[in-house]
């Protein structure tokens, strides 16, 4: 009793039979009734994240299949009765249920081991059962040691494999094994059970702790049973306490939603340096990176959702004052930040990885976001008003019909994101140069830009102007484009910069949604093959052709007069 009570939770209240499986009920009912009229696979495959039963489920298989009262019933031993055999699993001292963990046993001598061994007969069970989980870390070689006893195995033996990494498995051992898929269990179940745990426990935990501590545990049933441990540990200390939500908000690091929608609040207004306090505020309340960057794109899935499908409905995790303030917050939003921001932050996320000083990583990504929000307000140098979707994010969803489309979106992101640049270049460059002499052009024509780039030697513009823009139209003092994946990301910073040197007015750049003209190399290229087709039905080609059948016209030049 003594030894039960010293257990930590999560063996403490181990299923011990398929009934207590938390949320793979559809599983456990297959995997059972297949084992009641014993038509059983040669060897099964369980996958799933961390912590939703896959261990568990291959020692219940191994418990059915060697139960003692299986025989007699078609029934598993309950907790009040139980047999020699069940004990025995349990315990993992079984003579013919074999665990290995692959993880450290990878070698093709691992494998012979186990096939040695398979051709006894079971010692005293039923049937010999060779468990081996994360079987994705086995090497090459192991795997192909396994194949042949994983195809026709002796009549008393099964395999068990159980891996996180399905993907890492041979498709020819997958094609010899019954494959389970465990899913993550939902919130509301795991926080069902840390509530019946809690109960039994005698823990002193409130409703809305708990439930914060399912959402922890992200599906996995193991990690929210040791979240509760390590909470009910914390309560033991002082009896008389209640767990709260703030207590558990500080054991995992996490921080007040309703601070973090204000913090994003100050981030959309632009208040760096408010922004900045906030989040120091945070770290040193003991917040945790890489939950603070996921509760950031849980916000920004709810602000789109809010701007997209209208108001959110209640749930578990969402206060009403928290949805008044999403609500508030939404109407100054658009999909456009939105989008830029969701991608920030998962990059952000992967640079956690990398970086030492994860504190100065969330302040630097805090103005990077600041500074994306203030590329909305510089209308001057370029209209993104009507002629683009409302967004990088809504382009994306129009130009998604083949890869070439995409490209051009993530170029249409790069020219977004130096917008401004060219704001700061007015302020500075720009008023300096336009106080300077210079004499200024007309430019009444795309190819008269073409021209002048080139008189004044701006080849880098001329090529992106001459190979890579499609005009849409063009006037005095205003252009309407479209381009290509290669259009490098500056054109529309050095094309603003440029112009407003050479006219001495700035001009209005319009990235459009049209198709527009082809660019004039393509034309090139167009009239180039249609000479060529001309001058192939030729007469003098005609006759080249017949005199030398395998002669080919592959080019046409025009001479000048």
């Amino acid at each position: 009793m003594n030894k039960n009570r010293s257990k930590i939770l999560a063996l403490k209240y181990r299923p011990r039979l398929f009934e207590d499986l938390i949320g793979q009920e559809v599983i456990a009912e297959t995997i059972s009734n297949a084992i009641k009229i014993k038509k059983t696979p040669n060897a099964y495959l369980l996958t799933g994240i961390r912590g939703v039963g896959k261990t568990t489920t291959a020692r219940l298989i191994a418990k059915a299949l060697n139960c003692l009262k299986n025989i007699k019933d078609g029934k598993m031993c309950n907790e009040n009765e139980i047999c020699q055999h069940c004990s025995e699993i349990e315990n993992s001292n079984h003579i013919d249920v074999l665990e290995m963990d692959a993880a450290s046993k990878t070698g093709i001598d691992d494998v012979r081991e186990l096939i040695d061994g398979a051709k006894y007969n079971p010692t005293s069970a039923a049937y010999k059962i060779f468990i081996i989980d994360e079987v994705h870390m086995l090497s090459k070689q192991a795997f192909n040691g396994l194949l042949k006893t994983l195809e026709e195995p002796p009549e008393k033996l099964k395999f068990i494999l159980a891996t996180t990494e399905v993907r890492k498995i041979p498709i020819t051992i997958l094609s010899r094994c019954q494959r389970f898929d465990l899913k993550r269990v939902s919130v509301l179940k795991i926080s069902d059970h840390l509530k019946k745990i809690s109960n039994l426990e005698k823990g002193k935990i409130s409703n809305s702790a708990i439930e914060l501590l399912a959402k922890g545990s992200e599906g996995s049933v193991r990690d929210g049973v040791s979240l509760l441990d390590r909470a009910i540990v914390f309560q033991s200390l002082n009896p008389t306490k209640v767990i709260e939500i703030e207590d558990v908000r500080k054991m995992l690091g996490l921080a007040d939603k309703t601070k973090l929608i204000n913090l994003l609040k100050l981030v959309f207004e632009g208040n760096e340096k408010e922004a900045l306090v906030n989040i120091r505020e945070l770290l040193e309340d003991g917040l945790d990176a890489k939950n603070f960057l996921n509760d950031i794109l849980e916000l920004i899935y709810l602000f789109s959702r809010r701007i997209n499908l209208g108001p959110i409905e209640k749930d578990l995790f969402i206060s009403e004052p928290e949805l008044r303030l999403i609500d508030e917050v939404s109407k100054n939003l658009n999909m456009e930040d939105l989008g830029l921001f969701w991608q920030l932050t998962l990059k952000t996320i992967e640079d956690l990885k990398v970086i030492s000083n994860e504190n100065i990583a969330l302040e630097m990504y805090l103005i990077q976001l600041v500074h994306i929000k203030n590329i909305d307000q510089n209308e001057e140098s370029v209209n993104l008003s009507k002629n683009i979707s409302d967004s990088p994010v809504a382009q994306k969803k129009q130009l998604s019909e083949n890869d070439n489309d995409l490209k051009s979106t993530n170029s249409l992101k790069d020219q977004l994101k130096n917008i401004q640049q060219i704001k700061t270049m007015e302020k500075g460059e720009l008023n300096k140069e336009s106080k300077k002499e210079v004499n200024t052009f007309q430019v009444r024509s795309f190819s008269e830009l073409i021209s002048l780039a080139e008189k004044n030697k701006e080849s880098e513009l001329k090529y992106d102007l001459d190979r890579n823009v499609k005009l849409v139209n063009f006037e005095n003092g205003k252009i309407d484009i479209n381009f290509n994946e290669n259009l490098n990301k500056n054109f529309i910073k050095n094309l603003s910069k440029k112009l407003f040197e050479w006219t001495g007015k700035r001009w209005i750049i319009t990235l459009s949604k049209e198709e527009g003209l082809k660019t004039l190399y393509e034309k090139r290229i167009d009239d180039r093959d249609n000479l060529l087709k001309k001058e192939k039905q030729n007469k003098i080609s005609k006759e080249m052709t017949s005199v030398f059948p395998d002669a080919e016209l592959i080019d046409v030049k025009i001479e000048d007069d």
